[in-house]
C-alpha cells in the first residue's frame, strides 16, 4: 500500500486498530495485509482524527508539537482566533486545533456574570449562538424593566443591552412611555328624554408608573376603555338630547376631570377625553333636519319682510320729497323717461310738430 502525504497534510498510522505514530510529507509503503491503515488529514482547523481518544494522541510528542490543546472551563466560552481573526466559538471541554500553517489562539469569555462585559466586541456575537445570551433593545420613549430569575433587578433606559443566560434566566418587560390614543367607539346611551344615541370618543394618555403597572395591572388599555365607558353611560344619561348637543365641550371636560381623579390606580396620566361624534337614530335625525329647515325658512322670511319694509319706507320718503319740490318731481320724470328710451330701439314721430315738441307735451311742459 503506497501512501503519499502532501506538504500540508499528515498521516495517522494505525495497526490492527491501534495508533502507532504520525507521518508527514513524503511517500510511504505500508502492507495492508499486516493490518496497517493510514488516515490522511489536512493540518488546518480542528483535528478531525477520531479513531482513537484524544488522550492517546496527547502522549505523542510529534502530535502535541503541532496542535493547540483547548480546554474550556465551566461557565466560559472559548473564542478561537486563527491568523489573529476570530473564527469559531469553542464550547467543548477538550479539543485540539492544528497550529502548523495557521497560528491558533484561544481566548475565554466569562458567562457567569449576567451582564455581558462591554469589552466583548460586537463582531464576536455573530459567532455566538443565541442560546447563550439575550439581546435587549430599548427605543427612545421606552423603558425596560429587567427581571433575573423573575426578580426585578434594574430599570433600563434607551439603548442596546446584552446579558448572558448561563447563570440566570433574563427577561425584560418593555413599557412604552409615549402618548397613546384610545378610541371608544359606538357607545349606545339612552338620554334622559329616552332617545337612544351612539357616541364615539377618543382619549389620550401616557404611562406614569411603569413598575407598578407591570406588577398590578394586566391590559391597562382594556381597563381604561371599560372605565371610560361606564363613566360616559353614568354621566351622559342624565341629560336630554338638546342639552347633550349644546354642552358637548362641557361633557368632554367633565369626563377628563373624572378620569384624572382615578388615573393613579391605573398607573397612567390622562391628558384629554373628547366626544368625536354623536350619532342619532334615523327618525330623530330626519326630525331635526326638518326643524332646521323650518328655522332657516323662518329666518329667510324675516329678512325678506325686513327688506320690504325698508324699501317701502324709502319710497314713502321719496314721494314726500317730490310732493314738496316740483323740480325734483320733474327730474324724477326725466329719469324715468331716460330709462324708457334706453329700452327703445327706434322712435317714430306721428302727427304735427317736432320730436322735441311732442316730448314736451308728454312731460306736460
Amino acid at each position: 500500500m503506497r501512501i503519499n502525504v502532501n506538504q500540508t497534510q499528515c498521516g495517522f498510522v494505525m495497526k490492527n486498530g491501534c495508533y502507532e505514530k504520525m507521518i508527514f510529507a513524503g511517500t510511504y509503503h505500508y502492507p495492508a495485509c499486516m493490518g496497517y491503515k493510514v488516515i490522511i488529514e489536512e493540518m488546518r482547523g480542528r483535528v478531525g482524527f477520531k479513531e482513537v481518544p484524544l488522550k492517546v494522541l496527547k502522549e505523542d510528542a510529534a502530535f502535541m508539537s503541532r496542535v493547540t490543546m483547548v480546554e474550556v472551563p465551566e461557565g466560559q466560552l472559548g473564542i478561537l482566533y486563527i491568523n489573529h481573526a476570530a473564527s469559531a466559538v469553542v464550547t467543548d471541554r477538550e479539543a485540539a486545533y492544528w497550529n502548523v500553517w495557521e497560528p491558533c489562539e484561544l481566548r475565554f469569555i466569562d458567562m457567569r456574570e449576567p451582564v455581558m462585559d462591554r469589552n466583548v466586541e460586537k463582531n464576536l456575537l455573530r459567532l455566538i449562538a443565541q442560546q447563550y445570551y439575550k439581546k435587549i433593545e430599548i427605543l427612545p420613549g421606552e423603558m425596560g424593566l429587567l427581571y433575573q430569575d423573575n426578580i426585578l433587578t434594574d430599570e433600563l433606559g434607551p439603548g442596546t443591552y446584552y446579558y448572558w443566560l448561563y447563570a440566570r434566566d433574563v427577561l425584560c418587560r418593555i413599557v412604552d412611555l409615549k402618548m397613546k390614543e384610545l378610541e371608544i367607539s359606538g357607545q349606545e346611551i339612552l338620554t334622559a328624554d329616552r332617545v337612544g344615541i351612539r357616541l364615539n370618543l377618543t382619549a389620550t394618555y401616557r404611562i406614569a408608573d411603569p413598575k407598578r403597572l407591570v406588577e398590578t395591572i394586566k391590559s391597562v388599555e382594556n381597563q381604561l376603555y371599560t372605565r371610560i365607558q361606564l363613566i360616559v353611560r353614568e354621566y351622559v344619561g342624565r341629560y336630554r338630547l338638546d342639552e347633550i348637543l349644546e354642552q358637548k365641550e362641557a361633557i368632554s371636560g367633565f369626563l377628563a376631570q373624572r378620569m384624572r381623579e382615578e388615573q393613579e390606580q391605573y398607573c397612567v396620566e390622562v391628558q384629554t377625553i373628547g366626544i368625536k361624534d354623536i350619532i342619532l337614530p334615523g327618525e330623530i335625525r330626519d326630525i331635526m333636519n326638518t326643524v332646521l329647515i323650518a328655522e332657516k325658512r323662518a329666518q329667510a322670511n324675516v329678512i325678506t319682510r325686513r327688506e320690504e319694509v325698508a324699501s317701502t319706507r324709502s319710497l314713502l320718503n321719496t314721494a314726500k320729497l317730490m310732493d314738496e319740490n316740483k323740480t325734483l318731481y320733474k327730474l324724477k320724470e326725466l329719469e324715468c323717461l331716460e330709462r324708457i328710451c334706453t329700452q327703445v330701439g327706434n322712435i317714430s314721430v306721428a302727427g304735427s310738430g317736432t320730436l322735441i315738441q311732442q316730448l314736451r307735451e308728454l312731460m306736460g311742459t
